[in-house]
């Protein structure tokens, strides 16, 4: 397509641009497992590790556009010619003279500017090494363009932030009085004295850096170590007063102040189409022995070279884990792109790039075993060991912890303290599990033993143990003070089993906190998601069928969850709701640690039972005499999907779950791909909205209908709810129209000069048709699953 933003130039998913640098909010990621980055085409972006450890000024995709901060490499010939060789200056009509091209690839990213006025073309190499080392390299090749000889000063410039994201706003001034800086042979490198943080202030351990030298391996002759000194008073970073007026750096003091990696190198004169090389390494390390160690490593161009050709190499690697025919070879190449996405969100979690609504980094829960479904293809023994250490954030009381640490089995209740939980997360550890067992075969899974997660939460977040406190450990135990372990399967038990009994008015499971949609968070007295039920009531029917093909007899289980097997008139929700009240009064505080043995055929039976019932129940009170089933119940108890004010309220979420849970027969699902297409297909931009506009706020369901219609999740093309509508297609037969939802979303996502993105599935495109928040999406895991359906 010749109006695309960017073309593929092989098939390992290498592409080129003419016209990046002209697209608002563009971003790349590079990464490792310790540092991750974002780069945009003229460079501006962040680097990091975590929340508190920011080398560059944390950004969002609006401050890509207006923040000043950002890499550069500035070139003085005299006082007028000043380029910035990344198109980054107050100088507009310089860098309107500038031709640019783009080239990026597995994750390396290079820019090209050339300028005949100054007569100079500048190649700026960006990425992140695929070893351990915690830096982001970036090369820089300038080459003389024209038929004389051209003298010039060339000076990279890096502001440093070495702080926490908090501190943009919490005594950013404060904070850099703590700035420690040191001049290096080769650079500059900042050590803070403290972590800052009214909570609870700690020693700093981590050193901040910017270093650079030429080809030949020799340092920069100046050094500017603060913003102040490099930018001059009156001055800023788009127009240095050290670069515009080829001033040496002063002698004022330098701790205590905003620092810089400002490094000007020696003038050089280049021939005709000679070039000159710099390498500048920006990372974060505790430990200084390992910047020494990576000034080694990478002190060469060719050494440079060798490191990008591994960096390629891996993640080449990692696309090729899950290889994908097709006749189209732009599909192949952006299929590329997805399959590497699961590896990209577990390294930068749901909030490292610049779209980072999702708050202070990390991955929750859904995205833990979301993630796992590709890895699943690609690395069955790292997933079990993976799969393993997931369960132990699930509670005895069936909700889970909702944020996931940096160590294995590690988990913390909220990022923000708050007592909430999700009604969905018990759906997802047995859908990632069952694609386990089927792909490996390997049931002994089932019974490894995992621990239970702890805090003061109780029934469900709607009650607090005061008797607990942080010092007795995030590990359920037994009255004794042992840490209790139940078996993996004992654990998908409690998430199912405790779901079944946890209703409200109209014996549906209760919304709580939210569902997959956190943005119906509203509704946490009387709200219901019928949605999701029809997924509880399919993995209660999934758990039974794996119980009949273990060959075991009986299996054992906690003593407590005999509860949850009392016999009762499913009709009556009080009964339900009494008998789930008994059991979270007997777990609320420890476990007895006693185990029984169940027949595994009765327990089959009576699980299928509960599944059965839901399912027929769900048809028979919640599809809709408009042809769809109706997904929820708001906090005034009210349904809300239908005919509502003389408008149809429909959700795609409703009805992608009633398809691949089972509820909805072939006759109902009929009509519900005919009304997706008649309430839910955008027929301009060719893609199924999440939703219909309601028109109005619904306080008493969710915060989501206060954002603008066609945005994130009121109404936008939500990816990850469409790719599963193509899954649920899929699963149940319907093949033409499940392959048809996909490419829909394929379709959007490389009609770049709408969609705006590098190839890549963004989380949604919005009521333009624009890409947002791209790359960290767990639609990636159930598109690579989707295709396996084919």
């Amino acid at each position: 397509m010749k109006d695309r933003m960017w073309r593929f130039t092989d098939n390992c998913g290498t592409f080129e641009s003419d016209c990046a640098h002209r697209i608002s909010g563009l971003y790349f990621p590079l990464c490792n497992e310790k540092i991750m980055s974002s780069v945009s085409p003229d460079l501006h972006g962040d680097i990091k590790t975590g929340e508190n450890s920011f080398l560059l000024t944390p950004v969002s995709r609006i401050d890509l556009v207006d923040a000043r901060s950002s890499r550069n490499f500035w070139v003085y010939i005299n006082k007028d010619k000043i380029w910035s060789a990344t198109g980054v200056s107050k100088d507009l009509r310089q860098m309107e003279k500038d031709k640019f091209y783009l080239e990026a690839g597995l994750l390396w990213h290079k820019i090209t500017r050339e300028n005949k006025c100054i007569g100079l073309k500048a190649e700026i190499l960006s990425f992140v090494p695929a070893g351990n080392e915690p830096v982001e390299i970036t090369q820089v090749r300038v080459t003389n363009v024209t038929t004389r000889n051209i003298t010039f000063i060339p000076t990279a410039s890096i502001p440093i932030y070495a702080r926490s994201a908090a501190n943009l706003r919490d005594h950013r001034h404060v904070t850099s009085l703590l700035q420690r800086i040191t001049l290096h042979k080769f650079g500059v490198i900042v050590k803070p004295t403290l972590v800052f943080d009214e909570s609870g202030h700690r020693p700093n351990k981590n050193y901040y850096f910017v270093l650079g030298w030429d080809q030949n391996f020799k340092a920069p002759q100046y050094l500017y170590p603060t913003q102040e000194m490099f930018c001059g008073e009156g001055g800023d970073l788009e127009a240095p007063l050290s670069v515009l007026r080829n001033l040496p750096p002063g002698k004022e003091r330098i701790q205590g102040k905003e620092a810089m990696g400002g490094l000007r190198f020696r003038k050089v004169t280049l021939r005709p189409r000679q070039s000159q090389a710099y390498i500048i390494l920006a990372g974060i390390s505790d430990d200084k022995r390992e910047i020494l160690r990576a000034v080694r490593q990478f002190n060469r161009p060719k050494k440079v070279e060798a490191a990008l050709k591994i960096t390629q190499d891996f993640w080449k690697k990692k696309a090729d884990s899950f290889v994908l025919s097709s006749g189209d070879a732009d599909f192949a190449n952006w299929f590329r792109w997805v399959s590497i996405q699961p590896a990209l969100r577990r390294i930068f979690g749901c909030s490292f790039l610049p779209d980072f609504d999702y708050g202070k980094g990390g991955r929750g829960w859904r995205d833990l075993w979301q993630d796992c479904l590709g890895l699943i293809f690609s690395n069955p023994a790292q997933a079990r060991k993976i799969l393993t250490n997931n369960f132990s954030g699930v509670r005895i009381d069936g909700s889970h912890a909702t944020i996931v640490g940096k160590k294995p089995g590690e988990f913390i209740a909220d990022r923000n303290n708050l007592s909430r939980v999700w009604m969905d997360h018990g759906v997802w550890p047995l859908l990632t599990t069952d694609l386990y067992l089927k792909e490996t075969g390997d049931f002994s899974l089932l019974f490894r033993e995992a621990p239970y997660f702890r805090d003061q939460q109780i029934f469900r977040s709607r009650g607090f143990d005061h008797n607990w406190s942080p010092a007795a450990g995030n590990k359920l135990k037994t009255p004794s003070g042992k840490v209790y372990q139940g078996t993996i399967l004992e654990h998908l038990l409690v998430e199912n089993l405790v779901q079944f009994f946890n209703v409200g008015a109209h014996n549906h499971v209760r919304l709580e906190g939210g569902d997959w949609n956190d943005g119906l968070d509203m509704a946490r007295d009387k709200g219901e998601s019928v949605a999701f039920s029809c997924m509880y009531a399919y993995n209660l029917g999934c758990l039974a069928e794996i119980l009949l093909s273990l060959g075991q007899k009986k299996i054992k289980i906690a003593r407590e969850l005999k509860i949850l097997f009392t016999k009762t008139d499913y009709r009556n929700i009080q009964a339900k709701q009494k008998i789930l009240k008994k059991y979270f009064e007997e777990t609320k505080s420890h476990i007895c640690g006693e185990k029984f043995s169940i027949d595994s055929d009765l327990l089959a039976k009576d699980l299928l039972t509960k599944s059965e019932w839901m399912k027929q129940y769900i048809r028979k009170k919640e599809w809709l005499k408009q042809g769809f089933f109706n997904g929820y119940y708001d906090n005034k108890n009210e349904r809300v999907e239908g005919l509502k004010n003389g408008q149809i309220r429909m959700t795609l979420t409703a009805q992608v779950f009633a398809i691949m849970s089972g509820v909805a027969t072939d006759e109902q699902i009929k009509s519900i791909l005919e009304n997706t297409k008649k309430y839910l297909w955008d027929k301009r931009l060719k893609g199924y909205r999440l939703n219909t506009d309601f028109k109005e706020e619904q306080h008493h369901l969710g915060r989501a209908f206060s954002f603008v219609y066609g945005d994130k999740e009121n109404g936008a093309f939500f990816n990850h709810m469409a790719v599963m509508f193509a899954y649920a297609l899929l699963k149940r037969g319907y093949a033409k129209e499940g392959e048809e939802v996909l490419d829909s979303v394929y379709r959007m996502s490389i009609n770049t000069p709408v969609s705006k993105i590098y190839p890549c599935l963004p989380e949604y495109f919005n009521a333009e048709g624009r890409g947002m928040y791209s790359y960290l999406t767990g639609s990636a895991s159930w598109f690579m699953l989707a295709t396996r359906l084919f």
